[in-house]
């Protein structure tokens, strides 16, 4: 599929914008295809787990050690450093809802620190980049605001977003799941994938009394036995058709957001922005190769899975052919 998409890319000389808030740890695996055309811009202002980003990796890539504020001439910020550097945040942990869950104590404030801090649209002046495709933001409670801040122009010309909201108050005044996915999809975006992740609903000091009433119930027995309870979520958006249409966008967001498309997997639609793209620009060899590709795919996908099951057919049905044997 890599050929495919560098095909595309190449085509209409396309270098994507891909932003990275709260990139502890290494870039979006998903990214990986188009990488080596990209521009990468990562943000996190604690170190901890900030990975230097390999040479070669990005076409272009900058790390910048600040938060990201979406107050407008806020040059710092207070920063909550926990004890999971995945954990810290601008907004102070909610003890009082953390307390019902088990990783509660990643949560806990080793520390608090003023941290240069930057609003998106002076980082795109600073860095000289005309827009942004495809956001990325896990900022511990504050993607929404991150996302409206930007200027309207870059905000409108997004074609992918990703956000890591809470489905629980796990910080002060976070930005949760209900009311993110409320304005994306009222801005012009729809849900392309989502996965639901959890922890364990039991206090620390539940166990704490446990063990001193004699009964013996290790923090490791309990994590790996009790059923996850929904605590946040990772979210994906694309634009909607509707919305490329309505702004008049280029052959270059259809083609982008077709490969977008077929990164996530989401085949169906990247074939319903190959024909979009015809029906908007007129049939040429672009648009054939957008309505082509999808559906070899979905032939070459069709044949894994018919040869897997003729695999399992045979398998199955080994017993019965040798049934002394012992498999």
């Amino acid at each position: 599929m890599k050929q495919k998409i560098d095909k595309a890319l190449v085509a209409l000389d396309i270098h994507p914008v891909l932003v990275d808030i709260g990139a502890s740890g290494a870039p979006p695996q998903i990214w990986e295809p188009i990488a080596h055309c990209a521009t990468y811009v990562g943000f996190d202002p604690d170190r901890r787990e900030l990975r230097d980003i390999p040479d070669g990796q990005f076409a272009r890539s900058i790390i910048v050690n600040e938060a990201v504020t979406s107050v407008s001439g806020q040059d710092e910020a207070h920063f909550y450093l926990t004890h999971s550097p995945y954990c810290s945040s601008t907004l102070h942990p909610n003890t009082k809802s953390l307390d019902n869950y088990l990783f509660a104590d990643l949560f806990a404030v080793e520390g608090e620190a003023s941290v240069p801090a930057s609003t998106m649209s002076a980082v795109l002046n600073r860095l000289s980049l005309s827009g942004i495709d495809w956001f990325k933001t896990d900022s511990q409670g504050t993607d929404l605001r991150l996302f409206k801040s930007l200027p309207n122009e870059a905000r409108s010309r997004i074609l992918a977003v990703d956000i890591e909201p809470g489905l629980t108050d796990f910080y002060v005044g976070e930005d949760v799941f209900v009311d993110s996915h409320a304005y994306l999809t009222q801005n012009g975006f729809w849900l392309s994938n989502l996965n639901v992740c959890g922890t364990v609903r039991m206090s620390r000091s539940t166990l704490a009394v446990v063990n001193g009433h004699g009964i013996p119930l290790d923090e490791r027995l309990a994590q790996r036995t009790v059923r996850k309870s929904p605590g946040w979520c990772e979210a994906r958006y694309f634009r909607s058709i509707d919305w490329l249409a309505k702004s008049n966008f280029s052959k270059r967001e259809y083609v982008l957001l077709w490969v977008f498309a077929l990164m996530d997997g989401q085949l169906g639609f990247a074939l319903d922005v190959g024909v979009a793209y015809g029906q908007t620009f007129g049939p040429d060899k672009m648009s054939q190769f957008m309505e082509t590709e999808p559906v070899t795919l979905m032939k070459r996908i069709h044949r894994k899975h018919h040869i897997f099951r003729q695999f399992r057919k045979i398998w199955n049905h080994i017993p019965i052919l040798f049934p002394k044997r012992t498999f």
